[in-house]
């Protein structure tokens, strides 16, 4: 018996002497896998080039912020279902284009400032009867929008995706560039969000990205939250220049059925010098089949001639996007 023993330990010491040496030598050969600088990794996040899988990441609104505006074309308004505008019968945005620049500075260790411009080159199109016959009218565009993300530092290790987090986030402000500026014609001053007939927020304008948001990593206190069911009443201040009513919409985030919006009513005017002070309202319900999760909610403000008129070169439109989450 102490042979069988003896024997069996001199053939395991040069087999885990072996062992020994080869994860010695692996421990001493593996280097550290490579990963992205940390603005190289906050530019893909503000970019929007990543969407997460959990739907109440405030991450996945910068990746949707595109789709959640108009982007494939012209739509009827409310849900698919026709509601001519006078003799409008669709009208919308085809993104064919896009470029995107990140500018990020850096505040001390913890903070990084992105801040994140979008032009957008596309068709207004818009779908309607002309002396009774069905016509379409194309109008190519560009428009420029821009958003502010913080980020903040939480963590030391070499992957930047462990050590910056989404912080703070501001409403968007866009324009059309051409074929007219937007604010030129039309700027907004002021929206309010009525939830079951409570006021709950007030953005100012004429920069939208003055109006900053808390992520739900960092607390979440100044978001819009809703519910399936909720009401929601939008009142618009704008200024335009414009002696024809101008047209005001609401324009929902995309969901599994499409993309549609909500026409709003003038309640008042005021003349201004050679202006017009002008409030805009609309209420409805989250309809109750919305996704759950984080959503971009978005405002425009077009001339009329913008819509009712086929001059390519007339159209011009002011818009905001409002960050909020359905739950």
């Amino acid at each position: 018996m102490k042979r069988v023993k003896l024997s069996l330990s001199i053939f395991l010491i040069p087999v885990l002497a072996g062992l020994a040496f080869l994860i010695s030598s692996c421990s001493e050969n593996s280097t550290e896998p490579s990963f992205q600088t940390d603005d190289d990794y906050i530019r893909s996040i503000a970019a929007g080039s990543s969407f997460s899988s959990n739907a109440d990441d405030d991450d996945n609104l910068f990746f949707t912020d595109d789709m959640d505006f108009e982007s494939d074309g012209a739509v009827y308004n409310n849900e698919g279902i026709a509601s001519p505008l006078d003799s409008i019968l669709k009208w919308g945005r085809r993104i064919t284009g896009k470029n995107i620049n990140v500018n990020i500075t850096t505040i001390g260790d913890t903070l990084k400032n992105a801040t994140v411009t979008k032009t957008l080159s596309g068709n207004f199109i818009i779908i309607g009867y002309s002396s009774g016959i069905l016509d379409t009218t194309v109008k190519p565009f560009t428009q420029e929008q821009k958003r502010t993300i913080t980020f903040r530092r939480v963590n030391r290790k070499s992957n930047p995706g462990m050590n910056w987090r989404v912080y703070q986030y501001s409403a968007i402000d866009g324009e059309t560039k051409t074929p007219q500026t937007g604010k030129d014609n039309i700027v907004m001053n002021k929206v309010e969000y009525y939830k079951n007939n409570n006021l709950v927020l007030t953005l100012n304008g004429p920069d939208f990205t003055a109006n900053i948001f808390t992520s739900r990593y960092f607390g979440n206190n100044t978001l819009i939250d809703v519910s399936r069911g909720d009401q929601i009443k939008i009142k618009v201040y704008l200024t335009s220049n414009q002696n024809d009513t101008d047209i005001v919409a609401y324009h929902w985030a995309r969901n599994s059925f499409g993309f549609h919006r909500e026409p709003f009513v003038m309640t008042s005017q005021v003349p201004n010098g050679n202006n017009f002070d002008r409030t805009y309202e609309k209420t409805f319900n989250i309809y109750p089949n919305h996704r759950f999760g984080m959503h971009n909610g978005y405002i425009s403000s077009n001339t009329r001639s913008s819509l009712f008129d086929n001059n390519t070169s007339l159209f011009s439109s002011t818009f905001m996007g409002l960050p909020y989450r359905v739950r």
